[in-house]
C-alpha cells in the first residue's frame, strides 16, 4: 500500500474541554491529515470552537447519529485518504511525528493495519 493522504476521524459531542487539543494535536502534526469530526449535535460550544479553526484540512459536521460507532462510519465514508486514523476528540498524539511513522509503517507492503500505545497521566 502506497502510504499517502491520511484521514484522522474524530467523534465528538459536547466536547468543550478536550476538542481544542484534539483539533491542536493533529494540526501539528509533521504529516498533513486531513481531520474530519462528526459531532453528535453538541450544545455545549464545541462547535464555536470548530468553527473558530475551520481549515482547509479540518472538516466537520454536525447531526444526530446512533452512537458513536454510527459517526465512526459517517466519517470513514467521508474520508479520501489511503490511510484512515480514528482519534477520539478527549486524545492528542504523543508528539508531532505520529502520522509520520504510521505512513512509514505502511510503507511496508505486508503491513495492513497498525495501532499505537497510550499513555495515562496520573490523576
Amino acid at each position: 500500500m502506497s502510504a499517502g493522504h491520511i484521514s484522522i476521524i474524530t467523534v465528538t459531542k459536547n466536547s468543550t474541554e478536550t476538542v481544542l487539543n484534539c483539533v491542536s494535536a493533529v494540526k501539528d502534526q509533521s504529516t498533513t491529515s486531513e481531520h474530519i469530526i462528526i459531532d453528535g449535535g453538541s450544545t455545549d460550544g464545541t462547535l464555536d470552537i470548530l468553527k473558530q479553526h475551520s481549515s482547509d484540512t479540518l472538516t466537520y459536521i454536525s447531526e444526530p447519529d446512533q452512537g458513536p460507532y454510527d459517526a465512526m462510519n459517517k466519517g470513514i465514508n467521508m474520508a479520501t485518504g489511503d490511510i484512515i486514523g480514528i482519534l477520539n476528540s478527549d486524545d492528542i498524539y504523543a508528539d508531532s511525528c505520529i502520522l509520520e511513522s504510521v505512513a512509514e509503517a505502511f510503507e511496508d507492503p505486508s503491513i495492513d493495519s497498525c495501532y499505537g500505545a497510550f499513555i495515562m497521566p496520573r490523576t
